[in-house]
């Protein structure tokens, strides 16, 4: 039992330094819990995936690609088809130019859950890719996409009763598509004090702190776009263009047609030089919303930079 709470422990304090952008020390906190359960030769399935899991964010944030695909590789063979697992391990081969097989990940995500965003994107991207680079006997050319069996086919917004301890577990840091929780009247109401001061400290330049509010309000209460689209806003600011862009995704997760989540993330895309992706959300936006002349005045922009 004590070495099981020194697992939890190490794996609180990884995702601690994760959320506050430490991503090296979190990934040896992460080392250490592992190193744990593998000296006390125990199997516990769940939670080592999810180490390996939170290892490979960690991994992916800096750069690390093939580690983080080896560490997905090993969660998804503890725990077959995990979400985060796959996400992660699809960005990491998109970041390898293995398009072929981020596709099928992506793929394969869908057929787990179809609401996930960031699979629905990735999907988008990797075909515009395989058919440049493939022609149009791409899919041909594809491995396998593995059929996922109906029990691993799930709402993760909608656990059943035997399953609150695992959904729980299964929250271990920040996530690639907004997971739901229903809040009580009492959260929902710090969630919007958290966010009006998140709100203050932006009027006065400190994003880094706006940053940490937001982040506690949406620990509370993560049902409310704006706040993705503000925290996104404060990461542009600091340059920090790949969280953006996940913030960005996950607003458009709850509104699909969010303005801002659309041409902030096409921000992100263009600082990170992907300008067909982000002249894709300018082009979205510009659906939505035909006259919004920041977003005209950026696709002018992004057209020059193709050209």
């Amino acid at each position: 039992m004590a070495r099981a709470g020194r697992v939890s422990e190490l794996r609180r304090a990884g995702n601690e330094q994760f959320r506050s952008g430490q991503y090296c020390q979190a990934a040896a906190l992460y080392s250490q819990a592992l190193g744990l359960l593998e000296a006390a030769g125990e199997r516990n399935a769940e939670e080592a995936s999810v180490l390996y899991s939170n290892r490979a964010a960690c991994y992916l944030k800096d750069g690390n690609c093939s580690l983080c695909v080896k560490d997905c590789s090993v969660a998804l063979d503890l725990v077959p088809f995990g979400i985060k697992p796959l996400l992660r391990r699809a960005a990491g081969y998109e970041a390898l130019e293995r398009y072929q097989l981020a596709y099928v990940d992506y793929k394969t995500i869908l057929q787990v859950d179809c609401t996930v965003p960031a699979a629905h994107d990735g999907v988008n991207r990797m075909t515009k890719v395989l058919l440049e680079k493939d022609g149009l006997e791409w899919r041909q050319k594809l491995p396998p996409i593995p059929s996922v069996p109906l029990s691993a086919q799930r709402r993760w917004d909608l656990p059943s009763a035997g399953s609150q301890e695992a959904a729980r577990k299964h929250k271990p840091n920040e996530t690639t598509s907004v997971e739901k929780h229903v809040p009580t009247a009492a959260m929902i109401e710090r969630a919007k004090t958290l966010k009006q001061e998140g709100n203050e400290l932006v009027k006065t330049g400190n994003h880094k702190k706006a940053i940490e509010k937001y982040s506690e309000s949406l620990k509370l209460c993560n049902r409310e776009s704006a706040i993705y689209t503000n925290r996104a806003l404060c990461y542009l600011s600091l340059k920090q263009y790949k969280e953006a862009i996940q913030d960005c995704t996950d607003a458009l997760g709850l509104d699909a047609k969010n303005i801002k989540a659309f041409y902030r993330r096409a921000q992100a895309f263009k600082e990170l030089k992907d300008y067909k992706s982000s002249m894709a959300d300018i082009t979205s936006l510009l659906k939505i919303e035909p006259k919004n002349t920041a977003a005209q005045k950026l696709l002018q922009e992004l057209n020059k930079n193709l050209k």
